[in-house]
């Protein structure tokens, strides 16, 4: 199913961000990081979005749908990494990849049909994301846990909200347009929350080209999800990319040499086993 194959794309353009942000978070914090990445890949599809884009058909509910969208992602973002950063994995990435719970039950509410076989599958693909969280070694905290799953349910409720209004948006409007209009609000808000947290700060000059490369695969990700809506069981598409935290520990296996275990191996088999039924 295609609506399938795009959220593999958007999961694995994530995985890569993700490992990125490991680097970059070091050197000049998150804050200016995320702002500087959507930004870039805000710049990059502008030009497609604006000259190529039906925006004559952006009706205000368009509009509206993507503002919403667009304040939903920066809430994604900012719940994720925040849940990070307090820790530890095992505990908030279950959480924040149970989002796919959200986006399918939004879609049986819109009419969609789903049934138990489907309903099952997705279980297994949070399932397998879980395993594969909850097994990750890094279970020191930095924080209070409770604050942590505040902020992971926040990321992930945000993550399905994001994908749900983004379709909905490119349905009742113009697909280029409502993601440009999403990003646009997207990066205004990180600006708004980076002035609040102390003003402006530019990440160092040696970062700017590998905060390129993640806006770009950024931009690509959110993207291709909110393309989806124009596809059969668009839906599929978030299920299929909630798997990017999975594939950001098997990207850390292959290119950081980061052992994992038995364990985490059973639940990538069950992640994928389980998205190759729904594709069936």
């Amino acid at each position: 199913m295609a609506s399938l194959a795009f959220g593999l794309v958007a999961a694995l353009c994530w995985g890569i961000h993700d490992i990125c942000v490991r680097y970059v978070s070091q050197r000049g914090g998150i804050l200016p990081a995320l702002t500087t990445v959507l930004a870039i890949g805000t710049i990059v599809m502008a030009p497609a979005a604006i000259f190529m884009g039906d925006w004559g058909a952006m009706s205000s509910k368009a509009m509206a749908l993507s503002v919403a969208s667009g304040l939903a992602f920066t809430l994604a973002y900012l719940g994720l990494y925040k849940a990070f950063e307090i820790g530890p994995v095992r505990l908030v990435a279950p959480i924040i990849g149970a989002y796919p719970v959200l986006s399918v039950g939004w879609a049986a509410m819109a009419g969609q049909e789903v049934g138990a076989d489907q309903w099952l599958a997705v279980g297994a693909v949070i399932a397998g994301v879980a395993i594969v969280g909850m097994l990750t070694s890094e279970s020191a905290s930095q924080g209070n846990k409770r604050a942590a799953i505040l902020w992971a349910v926040l990321g992930g409720a945000s993550f399905a909200a994001t994908f749900a209004l983004g379709q909905a948006a490119a349905h009742a409007g113009s697909e280029g347009p409502a993601i440009l209009v999403t990003r646009i609000v997207a990066v205004a808000l990180a600006v708004v929350m980076m002035l609040a947290s102390g003003g402006i700060r530019w990440p160092a000059r040696g970062a700017l080209p590998l905060l390129g490369m993640m806006g770009v695969l950024d931009c690509i990700a959110l993207g291709i999800v909110i393309a989806a809506a124009s596809m059969a069981r668009p839906e599929f598409a978030s299920v299929a990319a909630s798997t990017f935290g999975m594939i950001t520990v098997i990207l850390a296996w292959a290119i950081l040499r980061e052992r994992m275990t038995a364990g985490q191996w059973g639940g990538v088999l069950l992640t994928f086993s389980a998205i190759g039924y729904l594709a069936l």
